[in-house]
């Protein structure tokens, strides 16, 4: 085809809702970037489950479904995936979120061009059973001190030049980092002088539920605290700030799930209410033949009318 080779790589476990995983298949399965192959490896899902994943091998050639019988985590599964992908690029996905159709297109075309970047990922919209409730931003070209609240990057929506698993390092696959192994792995890259951007696009759909915001146990938490702790070490951020933020996760185990959906909510929410007031904006300017003024030329302009 005369375009580099992407290795989409996902883990599944117990993915009992087969529309679920199908609709995210699809979503790969449909990109406008057609030279990918799908890698696909089962973590030890009961044998139901795992029936479901085994069958989408039938669904297109390019995909590669493998298994192990014991569950091992997404980290291990994800290392698996990366020691058989023969792509120039790794494309992460989950098995339960969407992506948009010219998501890997717009992101292989971005790295080909930008060499000085390792990985990109992409900005995200929230959705649950009832559609599009919200939006995630994520800043263009993270520093360092974007790493305080949580990842600045939405780990599935990422996209990852090969070779910077090339050093024998992959995810690391410990009891520590699960649920936090992409966190984990970006402050890792970082380390190495690996630096990462994202498309200020909303080309992924991140499925949160209400139900997902009481999956993080405390033992979760207090593994995260060490592995931010141990990076903001390493990254020269832990001091004064860093401690705070290392303290962050633990403060959650305080608030009731119930509160962190309702910030969570809140935050999304507004972000998303936020871009139709500025695209109502926008309709208006148009409709009624004025340019629109911002920043420094709105203050200008305010200026001049008031004086």
């Amino acid at each position: 085809m005369g375009r580099p080779l992407v290795s989409v790589i996902m883990g599944v476990y117990n993915q009992w809702d087969e529309g679920v995983l199908r609709e995210a298949v699809d979503s790969i399965l449909n990109q406008s970037y057609e030279n990918i192959e799908f890698i696909i490896w089962d973590d030890g899902s009961k044998p139901e489950a795992a029936r479901i994943v085994k069958d989408l091998e039938k669904l297109d050639k390019r995909i590669l479904v493998m298994r192990r019988e014991e569950n091992m985590g997404l980290a291990a599964s994800l290392n698996e995936c990366i020691l058989v992908a023969k792509g120039k690029y790794i494309a992460r996905m989950d098995a339960d979120d969407i992506s948009a159709k010219t998501r890997i297109e717009r992101q292989v075309d971005f790295l080909e061009n930008n060499l000085e970047y390792a990985w990109c990922g992409t900005n995200t919209e929230l959705f649950d059973e009832t559609g599009v409730w919200g939006q995630r931003p994520y800043p263009e070209v993270p520093t360092a001190k974007d790493y305080y609240k949580f990842s600045p990057y939405a780990h599935p929506s990422v996209v990852f030049r090969a070779e910077v698993f090339d050093a024998g390092r992959g995810y690391l696959a410990t009891d520590e980092t699960l649920r936090c192994e992409d966190y984990e792995i970006f402050m890792h890259l970082v380390q190495r002088g690996l630096q990462g951007y994202n498309l200020q696009e909303n080309l992924f759909k991140y499925r949160e539920t209400k139900d997902s915001y009481g999956k993080r146990k405390t033992k979760f938490r207090i593994n995260e605290a060490k592995i931010r702790y141990r990076n903001f070490k390493q990254m020269g951020t832990l001091f004064p700030i860093g401690w705070l933020f290392v303290l962050r996760p633990l403060a959650a185990c305080l608030l009731p799930p119930i509160l962190i959906e309702f910030i969570k909510r809140s935050e999304g929410t507004r972000r998303i209410e936020n871009d139709r007031k500025q695209a109502d904006v926008v309709q208006i300017n148009i409709e009624t033949g004025q340019t629109p003024i911002s920043g420094f030329a709105a203050v200008a302009e305010s200026a001049r009318q008031s004086g």
